[in-house]
């Protein structure tokens, strides 16, 4: 498992078991919109600008090429084969699992145990997407070795990288929350200070779900900027605290001032864990779904049901059941 595809497999999957029927309504819809890009050595994709008019096209480039990845463009173009008059893109969240700052695993590459736990992040970044963005038109797709969450929503496709960047922050729990209320300027009055955990609700709970989450998942044997290893050793000692959601006991267990450079750490994992410069590039090219990443011989594949998902079973070419 997780073994590179050689030429003959990519041959095999590419014509005998690949189908455009496969294909996602919404990679279909304005499929000669898009630029299509490909790796054919596996040495990146330095075959660009390709255009499709339709899926037969597509399909007979497939099985003639049997590439070793292919891609194809979140943005939508008026000349795809340049790059030319930009309409809109996708808005993407890529969570791979090999790069997951906190894991439970030691594997070198990728692994059921991190594949479960890349899976995890991608639904607590959903729920948070639709029940506090409010975005609808959201597809899963696993990678093979992670997962890209593609987002169709047309008030967000328009967007800008800013703002995308604001969003991105927001969802990852990437900043402290400053919770900080009162008059603290003019010498008067009284300023009160809140933890991220004593406000249930908005960015303070998300913050504190992604932090709770990254603690839980500590092994001892990360290293990780801010968090000494001592500090690491008490983290781990204490959070069964957390269990029960108690807080401020497990603060003061690792006392204030450690507890907030703990914190800021906390921020710097939460925002690691997504890649971030694909979430902000307008003219990205993502791996083809349908397509075969040669790298760990694995399908590329929608998500339809993100709770029961399982890649050994669904994301499995028939070639790799087939091995000796």
């Amino acid at each position: 498992m997780f073994e590179p595809a050689t030429l003959e497999e990519r041959r095999r999957y590419y014509r005998d078991e690949w189908s455009d029927k496969d294909l996602p309504e919404f990679i279909l819809n304005g499929l000669n919109k898009r630029e299509f890009g490909f790796d054919h050595l596996g040495h990146g994709p330095n075959d660009r600008y390709k255009v499709f008019k339709g899926k037969d096209s597509l399909r007979r480039f497939l099985r003639y090429k049997t590439p070793f990845a292919a891609y194809i463009s979140v943005a939508f173009y008026e000349n795809p084969r340049r790059r030319g008059d930009w309409i809109k893109s996708e808005y993407v969240f890529d969570v791979d699992a090999k790069d997951i700052p906190i894991r439970s695993c030691n594997c070198d590459g990728v692994c059921e145990i991190c594949l479960g736990e890349a899976l995890e992040i991608v639904n607590n970044l959903i729920d948070t997407l639709e029940g506090d963005i409010g975005l609808k038109n959201i597809h899963l797709i696993y990678s093979g070795r992670g997962y890209h969450i593609r987002i169709l929503d047309e008030e967000i496709m328009g967007s800008d990288s800013d703002l995308r960047s604001e969003i991105l922050k927001y969802v990852a729990g990437a900043e402290v929350p400053n919770l900080q209320y009162g008059n603290i300027e003019g010498g008067t009055g009284s300023s009160y200070n809140f933890e991220h955990f004593s406000i249930p609700i908005a960015y303070p709970k998300i913050f504190t779900d992604r932090t709770k989450y990254n603690i839980q998942h500590l092994t001892g044997k990360e290293s990780i900027d801010g968090i000494n290893p001592k500090l690491l050793k008490d983290i781990i000692k204490n959070r069964e605290l957390l269990e029960d959601n108690q807080w401020g006991i497990f603060k003061s267990k690792i006392g204030p001032r450690r507890y907030k450079d703990m914190v800021k750490s906390m921020a710097r994992v939460n925002l690691a864990t997504i890649d971030a410069k694909v979430s902000i590039d307008l003219k990205r090219i993502l791996r083809l779904p349908t397509s075969l990443h040669s790298k760990v011989s694995m399908k590329c594949t929608e998500v339809k049901d993100r709770e029961w998902f399982d890649p050994l079973k669904s994301a499995v070419p028939k070639f790799v059941e087939e091995r000796d």
